[in-house]
């Protein structure tokens, strides 16, 4: 019935008789949400859209999970903690092919659906590329129609909020939560209870063999939150299941009653810290403690939940390695494997070898870091209050792999000691890396560079013991996101020349070769480019009043902070572009737009000053009349799945500058290649595999090698030296030294020159001159319109070997021996 005002959203007649889209619409925003057009706001209309879309996902998400039931498959659990997903809404619209059928619905109520798409609140599960990594798998996983399963934790803030005040990075709280999220299914029926603390008890049994009793635990309990996962195109709707973290009970009565009110409910607010927040700050001891309860909650939950599954169709254990492959996504989950030998041992009272036989068949392992000091340690005291039993494990399992590495391997003790899973200085730790390499059938880096280090450099020991155990899966990117809902524009050119089929086979972009020398093509091409830029421009002078010339050549570089990844570089580049600039003031210069973006973690205190820096920077060279519209520099803040898909479109230049041997892989490199940015970088992680398949005349390849750069260490390098010689490195230092760009808080970045000027590890100064002569090379092209067309269009027609679908397919073959399992229809 149609109310006399006319508020509702469809008449009874308007609906449909079927199990519409429109219709549940409907239906959830006057039923759920309790609104009508006067009242509904766009959070209103986003919410009840997305329960609509939902409720379709259901039928085939319930569908799919019979028939891995039904079949008794094999399945893949993908165990991260992160996965930074990006908004849902526009992913599912165009993985189920709702999205026209949707936008016509709010245009007809006066609403367009990209304006309600920015209502959306990411979630906050992730970081950095190992969260969007995550997200990219699930994607392929589910399009590829693998029986597959993510696993991670439902943070109730996310990791922060960045906020820049007077320059600095500022955290908040990123409440994602507080509208709720239409995506999730909470699963209250699926709860299990996680131990901390307590004794072991060791018995011996009837027949004198050991048994071991944890006790006296502290517990907690793990709810489950559901997140459908869509394949785009296909029937298969996968799983993404998250832990929220509650207390066994609300409340303490007794301290209530007694009036202690605040120690009655300290009890559950412990507990449920473990799901608070992503990555704790760890640089204090109690930090540490919590981080390390979340990573055991995770995997404790995890493992109970997959055991379940599997008892579904099987009794015993026989079989479960057959059935189960559990791929770790870095050490952050590697408590798994002594928690499964502690579940086959303690409670399925399998034998030692059992168990190790087990266990060892089961995981896979991805290394994500070259770097030594991020591979993750414990320290055993930590270790022994929280998870006795567990020690006991790794006790046992170093014991018997040391021994075998001597019998079958090595006698030198140095040797040994770099192998054993328990580091002795400078206290006494457990190596999350060395417990994965000795349990895992498989260790994988994620590019041919980083798998290189790793095998000869990293565990060369580990590599010669286990040959064969280390193999390469370069990583990818979904082209679902990051070309086709991205880049719209980009996506409708590519589909009238090639049709759509790209999105699940990116190599056919390789037919776009064809129109190098089509005039029209090239002038679509670009007008492509500039309608991003124009989009990101808006956004640009929205948050900084200053709005960018987008003719102006866009320089990007958008990643987390990290001295490695090199950002200070670009910003003495930055520097130099304006030092020309004061010299010549009336010179023809090639207009730039330098963007910069990423978040530094909280207690990385040069990573957040050299943010400082850069908007420093940014606020002398853009309020200086001489600069104008030659040069621009902008910091944007809080950086994001969403916000990518902003700038990326956009860029002319992606800036990959790490320090050769430094970058495991980079995802960020592909996802800027792919929208035809022309790459400047030095040939670290996957940088050299886009120059193998983009052509280096296609890119600005710098730097010195990862060989290099170990050469110049090992005979001590000065960077003293570069800085004495070169006139114009150290024109630049002496500006930041000298509070150019801060004079009214002098000598603030004295802890960045300091760091360069006597150790300069990332070795800055030694690649500054090939950077600049890049740069300069850069410039030059860019006044040439059509060959720098040219050379974006074969940038984007030569990724399609960097797809996510690529890299899963590889997983899927070499490491998981998963098939695919077709959906049966259920729209």
């Amino acid at each position: 019935m149609k109310h006399r005002n006319g508020s509702v959203f469809f008449t009874d007649s308007e609906r449909a008789t079927d199990y519409s889209i429109t219709n549940q619409f409907a239906e959830h925003m006057e039923f759920m949400l309790v609104k009508d057009k006067i009242t509904a706001t766009a959070e209103d209309i986003y919410y009840a859209l997305s329960m609509s879309v939902r409720d379709r996902l259901v039928r085939n998400w319930l569908r799919t999970q019979q028939l891995y039931k039904e079949k008794d498959v094999k399945k893949v659990y993908y165990l991260s903690l992160e996965f930074l997903m990006g908004r849902l809404l526009g992913n599912s619209l165009i993985n189920m092919g709702f999205y026209d059928e949707c936008f016509h619905i709010l245009h007809k109520n006066g609403y367009f659906l990209e304006d309600i798409r920015e209502s959306e609140k990411e979630m906050g599960l992730g970081n950095g590329g190992l969260g969007r990594l995550a997200a990219c798998f699930l994607d392929s996983m589910a399009t590829l129609e693998l029986p597959a399963f993510g696993y991670g934790i439902r943070y109730e803030f996310g990791i922060f909020k960045q906020e820049i005040l007077n320059g600095y990075q500022v955290e908040q709280p990123d409440n994602w939560l507080s509208y709720g999220n239409p995506w999730e299914i909470l699963r209250r029926e699926i709860t299990f209870r996680v131990r901390f603390s307590g004794g072991v008890i060791v018995l011996k049994d009837e027949k004198g063999e050991l048994k071991f009793d944890w006790t006296d635990t502290e517990d907690v309990l793990a709810v489950a939150y559901d997140i459908p996962v869509p394949g785009y195109k296909t029937r298969t709707v996968n799983n993404l299941r998250l832990w929220q973290a509650k207390a066994t009970s609300e409340f303490n009565f007794k301290e209530f009653n007694s009036g202690n009110y605040l120690a009655a409910v300290e009890s559950k607010n412990t507990s449920e810290n473990i799901s608070k927040v992503l990555y704790p700050n760890d640089t204090f001891e109690r930090g540490k403690y919590l981080r390390l309860r979340q990573e055991y909650f995770f995997v404790s939950a995890t493992l109970q939940d997959i055991i379940r599954k599997y008892r579904i169709n099987h009794k015993t254990f026989a079989r479960f390695a057959e059935k189960t492959a559990i791929q770790l996504n870095d050490t952050h989950p590697v408590l798994a494997i002594p928690e499964l030998m502690r579940i086959l041992l303690d409670e399925e009272h399998l034998g030692w070898d059992e168990a190790w036989d087990v266990t060892a068949r089961t995981f896979a392992y991805t290394n994500h870091t070259v770097v030594p000091e991020a591979l993750e340690e414990w320290p055993v005291a930590i270790f022994e209050q929280l998870l006795p039993r567990h020690l006991q494990i790794i006790y046992e399992i170093n014991y018997r792999f040391l021994e075998f590495a001597r019998d079958s391997f090595t006698k030198d003790e140095a040797v040994i000691s770099r192998m054993s899973i328990i580091g002795e200085f400078p206290e006494k730790t457990i190596r999350m890396a060395n417990l994965a390499i000795i349990c895992c059938h498989t260790v994988n880096g994620v590019s041919r560079m980083h798998t290189g280090i790793l095998k000869s450099r990293l565990f060369p020991e580990f590599n010669r013991i286990f040959p064969g155990k280390f193999i390469n899966i370069t990583n990818g990117i979904t082209p679902r996101r990051w070309l086709k809902i991205a880049n719209p524009y980009l996506s409708l050119l590519i589909d009238e020349k090639l049709g759509n089929g790209w999105a699940k086979d990116l190599k056919s972009l390789k037919e776009l070769e064809k129109y190098l020398s089509d005039e029209e093509f090239l002038e679509n091409w670009r007008h492509a480019k500039w309608l991003r830029k124009k989009i990101l421009s808006e956004h640009i002078e929205i948050e900084h009043g200053i709005r960018p010339p987008e003719n102006s050549l866009f320089d990007v570089q958008v990643k987390r902070f990290h001295e490695y990844k090199r950002q200070m570089l670009n910003i003495l580049h930055v520097i130099t572009l304006y030092n020309r600039i004061k010299d010549n003031p009336k010179g023809d210069f090639v207009p730039r737009t330098v963007i910069f973006s990423g978040k530094a973690a909280p207690a990385y205190s040069m990573a957040k000053l050299t943010i400082k820096l850069i908007n420093s920077v940014a606020d002398v060279i853009n309020n200086d009349p001489e600069a104008g519209n030659k040069l621009k520099v902008f910091f944007l803040k809080n950086y994001s799945v969403t916000l990518a898909q902003k700038i990326i479109p956009a860029a002319d230049l992606s800036e990959q500058i790490s320090t050769a041997g430094f970058e495991a892989s980079g995802t960020g490199n592909m996802k800027l290649a792919l929208n035809g940015a022309l790459t400047i970088g030095t040939l670290d992680g996957a940088n050299a595999e886009i120059m193998d398949a983009a052509g280096e005349n296609n890119m600005f390849i710098f730097g010195l090698t990862a060989e290099e750069v170990q050469s110049y260490k090992s005979q001590g390098y000065n960077p003293m030296e570069y800085y004495t010689n070169n006139p114009g490195l150290r024109r630049v230092i002496d500006m930041i030294r000298e509070s150019y760009f801060n004079p009214k808080e002098p000598g603030i970045f004295q802890p960045l020159i300091d760091s360069l000027l006597k150790v300069d590890y990332y070795m800055l100064f030694a690649d500054y001159d090939s950077y600049i002569s890049a740069q300069d090379s850069a410039s030059r092209l860019f006044l040439d319109r059509k060959e720098w067309t040219r050379k974006s269009i074969l940038n984007t027609a030569r990724m399609g070997w960097f797809s996510s679908d690529r890299a899963i397919k590889e997983y899927s073959r070499n490491v998981w021996h998963v098939s695919r399992v077709k959906g049966e229809s259920g729209r």
